[in-house]
């Protein structure tokens, strides 16, 4: 890894998966952990432009609403009771950045379904600028950091996920999982799996 072939992909770090104000207390569906780690999330985001002056990649999302999604999620939700379209009224509000805020030379891409490489401009930039190796962090674990990670592993690319700059909603079960794929998934299948600081420290 060299700066040159190494990228921070910053996965749904925005409103509709963090903020306060679009948790949904009828179904349960909190952030408060997602918020107890995004400060952290920011501060590393500029320690790596400092100390690996590599690409950084912020992905966002388009409303999530039947409008914009793709076909197999909308038929998932349309048939799944805890499917849930959870964009606000239009305002916008939902998917702007939450606390990250991209600078003129950093990338943003924007999906409309989990995995940040059903985006096909991705794994183009990527290539053009011979970046192999994508440093991970974001959310939702489970969701979105989960196929992406996959995505991008099947695309051919390697991995670094920093396990604690990944994070998901406060259910329980959900919690549980991330446990799993922290400790068991992302180690044995798909890429290194560290903290921030041991990636920081072994960059130095």
């Amino acid at each position: 890894m060299n700066s040159k072939n190494t990228a921070l992909l910053v996965i749904d770090v925005v409103n509709g998966c963090c903020h306060k104000d679009c948790e949904d207390p009828e179904t349960g569906v909190y952030f408060n952990k997602i918020r107890e780690m995004v400060p952290k999330m920011v501060k590393f985001v500029d320690e790596f432009r400092k100390d690996v002056s590599g690409q950084i990649i912020f992905i966002n999302i388009t409303p999530w609403t039947k409008n914009y999604l793709s076909p197999n999620v909308i038929e998932l939700y349309d048939n799944e009771p805890k499917g849930s379209y959870y964009s606000d009224d239009g305002t916008g509000f939902s998917e702007k950045f939450y606390l990250v805020n991209p600078k003129k030379e950093d990338i943003v891409l924007t999906k409309n379904t989990y995995d940040a490489f059903a985006i096909p401009k991705l794994k183009q930039i990527l290539k053009e600028k011979n970046i192999q190796y994508l440093v991970t962090v974001g959310v939702f674990t489970d969701g979105c950091v989960l196929a992406t990670v996959c995505g991008g592993f099947q695309a051919g690319f390697n991995f670094v996920i920093l396990k604690d700059l990944i994070e998901t909603t406060d259910i329980k079960k959900r919690q549980e999982l991330q446990t799993y794929l922290i400790g068991y998934t992302f180690p044995f299948l798909y890429g290194k799996t560290i903290t921030s600081k041991e990636f920081l420290d072994s960059w130095r």
